[in-house]
């Protein structure tokens, strides 16, 4: 979906921006390219910078619950210093490199429920305007995708997905916010745990994951969330047997929810060729935590993995619509301010 806007600062009769993205989803780390087209207005203009913005929407926790904003977690200039003439039509080609960490929108073809987009500025003479936004459509690396593949093949149910502002203690993330993929334990695992929330922190090298099990509380103690880390290198993708190394994570996990219990530290090596992993403590706003409620897209489990299944059939439209209606009305308050 494209949406235009006249450049507002400059009043009627100012030139247009249209930013077309190449079909297909995209890939953290790889190329976003696509074309940003301009139309001259009743005079001639010069035209500073074109920038692109990649834009997220994020929950925040604070003290008095949840809210939601808008993000900007990459800046790219991909032209200007150039005259544009009344009337003129003129395209300007665009490949920028997205961050590793970008979050994946989509899991085989479908909608998780994280919205992204790009955000086009214009600059003429002095004068700035957001003047177009796209949606961003991102699909996950091959080694997330092996991750979550597993997960459905051992049981695991996709519950909900969202962007969380914050930090993740002892990684080494690099954007202000990271995503939250929640799931349902699978039927061996249900009696030790509410949930499994799961973290990808992609980098050139390889990735992070990050496990989180929402401990349920026995009859003398409450329940407490434990947090595993464990490192996999690109390489390493496609000669793992997934199956086999997610099952040990979360063993892992859960085998160790007494030592959390009684606050003891925990770190190990992993037993896997998938690297090492680390546990902790849920502690404050610098760790992992769970999230609200999720757009109510639900994954099940089968043979073919995490395949997804939207529920009433809606949610698909939803998020398409909500790009809009969501960054175009964060758009006004800037305005206004």
């Amino acid at each position: 979906m494209v949406f235009k806007r006249l450049l507002g600062s400059l009043g009627v009769g100012g030139p247009t921006v249209d930013t077309v993205l190449d079909p297909g989803a995209a890939l953290p780390g790889g190329s976003l390219s696509g074309q940003v087209h301009l139309k001259g207005g009743s005079a001639d203009f010069d035209i500073e910078h074109i920038t692109l913005e990649l834009v997220a929407r994020v929950e925040a926790e604070h003290e008095d619950g949840e809210s939601e904003g808008v993000v900007v977690f990459d800046r790219f200039t991909v032209g200007g210093g150039f005259r544009l003439g009344e009337g003129e039509l003129r395209s300007v080609p665009f490949s920028v490199m997205l961050p590793w960490e970008t979050p994946a929108s989509e899991l085989y073809g479908q909608p998780l429920g994280i919205v992204l987009g790009v955000r086009t500025e214009l600059s003429v003479a002095g004068a700035k305007d957001k003047g177009d936004l796209d949606t961003l459509t991102v699909r996950p690396l091959a080694g997330q995708e092996a991750v979550l593949e597993a997960l459905g093949q051992l049981g695991f149910g996709f519950k909900s997905a969202d962007l969380e502002y914050g930090r993740i203690g002892g990684t080494g993330q690099q954007l202000p916010f990271y995503q939250e993929i929640e799931l349902a334990p699978a039927p061996q695992y249900a009696h030790a745990v509410n949930e499994i929330e799961l973290t990808f922190l992609a980098h050139p090298g390889g990735m992070e994951v990050v496990l989180e099990a929402d401990k349920r509380g026995g009859l003398f103690s409450s329940g407490q969330d434990a947090v595993t880390r464990f490192t996999v290198s690109h390489d390493e993708v496609a000669r793992l047997d997934w199956n086999v190394v997610v099952d040990g994570w979360i063993r892992q996990l859960v085998e160790h929810r007494a030592s959390y219990g009684s606050h003891a530290s925990y770190s190990h090596s992993a037993p896997y060729a998938a690297g090492h992993g680390h546990g902790d403590h849920h502690h404050g706003h610098d760790s992992h935590h769970r999230s609200g409620p999720g757009m109510g897209t639900v994954v099940a489990a089968g043979a073919a993995g995490l395949a997804v299944g939207v529920v009433g059939g809606m949610v698909a439209a939803e998020v398409v619509d909500e790009v809009g209606d969501f960054f175009e009305g964060d758009e006004e308050e800037e305005d206004e301010e």
